[in-house]
């Protein structure tokens, strides 16, 4: 299966063997107000992330004026109601979105965007000239937005939460025939705090090996753990919400990171990325000077005197490493030794007759 093994978004290099591309998820966590949006940008870019993300939304263009909350959200928020009404005071306004991408690139953080609203916040994206698609997992099956969007032929990340693999292999199907074969898929769970037992990274390893596409986790657990768990098993990028205070008022605080913690996950992330290193199997620098003091190499274990044949009783395998080494011992047994070998001698070449 062909796999594109590399996606560029602006400076930033995603691959599998690249440090793991780090977004901090505001979603809209904003509460609909640029001054919270353009402090929140402050925090992700303190923090490390490499990109901070919102989304593109009219209520009307997402969701009918009846449908009610989801059951995380009424949790979250303390009461019922439609979505419509709850997405409604979430909405930035758009000449907003231009103040918070120049804050972006004040402080060298990539902005993205959702385009939450479909065909029309996609055409509102690209008026902004955003340089990557990311689409929440309720758009997962959404396979004519999907199809649209490919056609721009900018990198689509992919939310998966809800969503079986064949529904996962038909969306990104569905991208790759728009001419598209820059996809990024996010395993995630669509609940907010996310449970431990349906975290399932074992699914995003699965996704991994069957759909020929960069795969990454969007998480919605609480604390750290699992991100920096599925950053370990693989995950070429990492999507984590975050709220500037959890005790605000809004369906995503609750399940969010704070600032600290924030910063926190990008450190241990980073430092994943350290441990988990290159393929390539050999001594480091650190490794190389203790070569010759902890290895071993073939030694005489008695005087030897020239004429004595080499046995078990007069040789040994000892440090340091700097002789021959132990892969020559059994070479050596029952040859003649050529010269006088004092105990704990270095036996070389030079010592033995072949016969």
């Amino acid at each position: 299966m062909h796999k594109i093994s590399q996606i560029n978004i602006k400076n930033r290099i995603i691959s599998e063997k690249s440090p793991c591309f780090i977004i901090a998820e505001g979603g809209v966590n904003h509460n609909g107000r640029l001054d919270i949006a353009l402090k929140m940008v402050d925090v992700a870019a303190d923090a490390g992330a490499d990109a901070i993300k919102f989304m593109i939304f009219k209520a009307g263009q997402v969701v009918t004026e009846s449908v009610s909350m989801a059951s995380y959200q009424k949790k979250n928020i303390g009461k019922s109601g439609s979505q419509f009404s709850l997405l409604k005071k979430l909405e930035l306004k758009d000449d907003m979105y231009r103040l918070i991408i120049e804050r972006c690139k004040k402080r060298n953080i990539i902005f993205i965007l959702t385009p939450h609203g479909g065909f029309e916040s996609i055409d509102f994206f690209e008026k902004l000239k955003i340089s990557v698609f990311k689409f929440g997992s309720g758009d997962l099956t959404n396979l004519p937005v999907l199809e649209y969007a490919a056609k721009f032929n900018k990198p689509m990340i992919l939310g998966t939460g809800m969503a079986d693999m064949s529904e996962v292999k038909k969306a990104v199907s569905c991208i790759k025939k728009a001419g598209n074969n820059k996809i990024i898929v996010l395993h995630c769970t669509t609940n907010y705090p996310c449970a431990s037992k349906e975290v399932n990274l074992r699914a995003m390893q699965k996704m991994q090996k069957e759909l020929g596409v960069l795969v990454g986790y969007s998480d919605h657990t609480l604390g750290l753990q699992v991100p920096i768990m599925a950053t370990t098993l693989g995950a070429c990028v990492i999507e984590k919400h975050f709220t500037l205070d959890k005790k605000m008022r809004g369906p995503d605080h609750k399940a969010s990171l704070d600032p600290k913690e924030l910063e926190e996950m990008v450190k241990s992330i980073r430092k994943v990325d350290t441990i988990l290193g290159n393929s390539k199997k050999g001594p480091t620098l650190s490794e190389l000077k203790h070569i010759p003091l902890v290895r071993k190499s073939v030694v005489a274990k008695e005087d030897i005197k020239k004429g004595n044949k080499f046995d078990f009783n007069n040789l040994a395998i000892k440090r340091p490493g700097t002789g021959l080494k132990p892969e020559f011992f059994l070479n050596i047994i029952g040859k003649i030794s050529k010269n006088n070998i004092k105990k704990d001698t270095l036996i070389t070449k030079k010592d033995f007759i072949n016969v």
